[in-house]
């Protein structure tokens, strides 16, 4: 099956630069619907309000982080099988095992390039 490039996507950061850069690769990539937060609890509030195919989320944040959003998407029975991708500066093994353990789908280490976001998304996705 196909990817559907016009899939709505949310990508979640605190920092506006890294929104825009990761708008900026999804673009690049070719998806063209693309809303953003700048925080869990924001993010949170969109999920409420549009469906979504796909989120990209960075870990630190605050008041809500990454982590605690994941944790609450996955225990939502409307969004616990929507795509998780976490994106973070940190590398720690105990951070990813964390995740991991809490359902993410993938984990982008920062920085990345396009061909990095592609792979991993084409892993939780599929070919596009």
């Amino acid at each position: 099956m196909a990817v559907d490039m016009k899939m709505p996507i949310l990508i979640v950061d605190d920092y506006k630069t890294m929104l825009r850069i990761v708008r900026n690769l999804l673009n690049k990539l070719g998806f063209s619907d693309i809303d953003e937060a700048t925080d869990g609890t924001e993010a949170l509030a969109k999920l409420k309000s549009r469906r979504y195919a796909l989120i990209i989320s960075d870990w630190n944040m605050q008041p809500m982080t990454g982590y605690e959003l994941l944790q609450k998407v996955r225990a939502d029975a409307s969004t616990k099988s929507l795509p998780f991708v976490m994106v973070t500066a940190e590398s720690k093994v105990e951070n990813v095992i964390a995740a991991r353990k809490a359902g993410v789908n993938n984990y982008i280490i920062k920085p990345f390039s396009a061909e990095v976001l592609k792979a991993k998304l084409k892993t939780v996705l599929g070919d596009f």
